[in-house]
């Protein structure tokens, strides 16, 4: 079996359900990975983002979960600029059917686990 492969979620918190189900997937025991995330509820302050950059340095890549909610989370764009600065890789899956939002800089596609797991198996 391959090394496990451990991979930051970045999301807005209006989406916190669909990382939930996202991270579901990670008990399948066919997928050796991980998902890691740093939400909070409360302000970001420096040590967040001490923590978070350790996490996203310690991950091999990085998903972004990319809804309408996206453009105003200033938590998710921080961490999508902080992985791009560690030189991680980034993919962002649609946290929605219907929605079809987009992040500039981040290459979106569809929710499926062809297109997660093809992610997964390049890092």
């Amino acid at each position: 079996m391959a090394d496990k492969k451990v991979v930051f979620i970045a999301f807005a918190i209006e989406d916190e359900r669909q990382r939930d189900f996202l991270k579901g997937q990670s008990l399948h025991p066919r997928q050796p990975f991980e998902f890691i995330d740093m939400s909070v509820k409360e302000a970001y302050d420096s040590g967040w983002k001490d923590k978070v950059r350790t996490r996203i340095k310690r991950s091999d890549g990085v998903i972004v979960l990319v809804s309408k909610n996206s453009a105003a989370s200033t938590g998710q764009k921080w961490e999508i600029e902080c992985a791009k600065e560690e030189g991680k890789k980034i993919r962002g899956i649609w946290a929605y059917k219907d929605d079809r939002a987009s992040i500039a800089g981040v290459t979106t596609v569809e929710w499926s686990d062809a297109n997660i797991t093809s992610f997964i198996d390049s890092l």
